[in-house]
């Protein structure tokens, strides 16, 4: 399979789906630009090669109807910053303006195309939208992680356009290479931190992790359908009843596979679900009424660090505890403490999924990890075992 170093992108126009749905203020300026950053070193080797670029993206959810407020002609200005050329900027990206400025495109530009889901047809897969984008260049470069697990026109049909030339961007090869690493050859110990709101948005991710870990962490308000499931009670924490005996399978399944499940011993509980709420600790299994759990406990936060502190391999996704609210950030600032000192003393560690990022950011520790990921969706599936259709239509020959 061709790679970003082996080819040769001289003369060539490249056609690279990137993620650029950034947040943008009510003045449209960039206010988080870890996205345009990401796409800057796939830009960079085309352009030095001696090519051109048109990047194509998507932002926001205009539900396939132009809306000038989801334009990204703001991001084309921001990205022209980064890369230190002007970014040309295409009103549609399809159709006669995008035509004519991708064919008079000279080695060395970038055109950036409108917004992809201003047509219905991008979310849809839509073959002759997909071909239409494939006319504007001669080599298509995948670099969405972000975007990987939809089988939109830009991401995946588009590829089939391009048999003999179709390549993954720096971004999208070190995502994949990064969840490789932990997923299919990790240093053991492999240790898993989920943590989240919900046990239903992680159980197949639960279930495939079982087969590969050493060690399982569950924390956030998922721990509590876990404890509920054991008998325990948790007086008004959040709480998925329908999942109990689901909660009970995972157990014994762990039990069964040898893996060391480690479910929060104590918790912060607060009387209402504030900031300013009163709060208390009590053994997570044993919540009074009226009282909800929004962190781990100091016990736990003890046991959990030191699980994360002797594994060679860790995973992250998912925060402990609400690190949004001051009082209830203890255990996720401090399990993102552990994970960087084990990352430090030469483990490797991939954190994702958009809480655990914004939290290890919110902390000042992004650059004390292995390797932080963009996608958050996308590497869901992936944990779950699924085949990402913008991964497979890159490998397909």
């Amino acid at each position: 399979m061709q790679t970003m170093d082996s080819f040769n992108f001289k003369g060539r126009k490249a056609l690279v789906r990137v993620d650029l749905n950034v947040p943008l203020d009510a003045q449209f300026n960039v206010t988080d630009d870890t996205r345009t950053r990401a796409v800057v070193p796939t830009v960079k080797k085309i352009l030095q090669d001696g090519g051109s670029v048109i990047l194509m993206s998507h932002l926001g959810r205009p539900k396939g109807k132009v809306n000038p407020d989801m334009s990204l002609r703001p991001v084309a200005a921001h990205l022209g910053g980064l890369l230190g050329v002007p970014v040309q900027f295409a009103v549609d990206c399809i159709g006669p303006d995008a035509q004519a400025k991708a064919a008079a495109l000279q080695p060395g530009q970038v055109l950036l195309l409108e917004n992809l889901r201003f047509h219905p047809e991008e979310e849809k897969g839509d073959e002759a939208f997909s071909k239409a984008l494939a006319a504007l260049g001669d080599v298509y470069v995948n670099d969405a992680f972000g975007t990987a697990h939809r089988a939109h026109a830009s991401t995946t049909i588009v590829a089939k356009f391009f048999p003999q030339a179709k390549l993954f961007g720096y971004l999208m090869a070190g995502e994949l290479d990064s969840l490789a690493r932990v997923l299919h050859r990790p240093e053991k110990p492999l240790c898993a931190i989920v943590g989240g709101a919900k046990v239903s948005s992680k159980i197949d991710v639960l279930r495939n992790l079982l087969g590969r870990c050493d060690e399982v962490i569950v924390g956030g308000g998922m721990a509590f359908t876990f404890a509920k499931a054991q008998g325990g009670t948790v007086g008004s924490s959040l709480v998925e009843d329908d999942l109990l005996d689901t909660a009970r399978a995972i157990l014994d399944e762990a039990a069964k596979r040898g893996v060391q499940f480690h479910l929060p011993v104590d918790t912060v509980v607060a009387d209402a679900f504030a900031d300013q709420a009163n709060t208390d600790a009590c053994p997570a299994d044993a919540i009074p009424d009226g009282w909800m759990g929004l962190d781990i406990g100091p016990e736990t936060i003890k046991a959990f660090s030191a699980v994360v502190k002797r594994a060679r391999t860790i995973l992250w996704n998912g925060p402990m505890g609400v690190f949004e609210m001051t009082n209830f950030q203890r255990g996720t600032r401090s399990i993102a403490e552990a994970v960087a000192e084990a990352t430090a003393q030469g483990a490797y560690s991939l954190v994702g999924g958009g809480d655990s990022v914004a939290a290890v950011n919110r902390f000042g520790l992004a650059d004390k990890i292995s390797y932080v990921s963009t996608g958050g969706g996308a590497m869901l599936e992936y944990l779950e075992g699924k085949v990402l259709p913008g991964v497979a239509a890159i490998q397909e020959h």
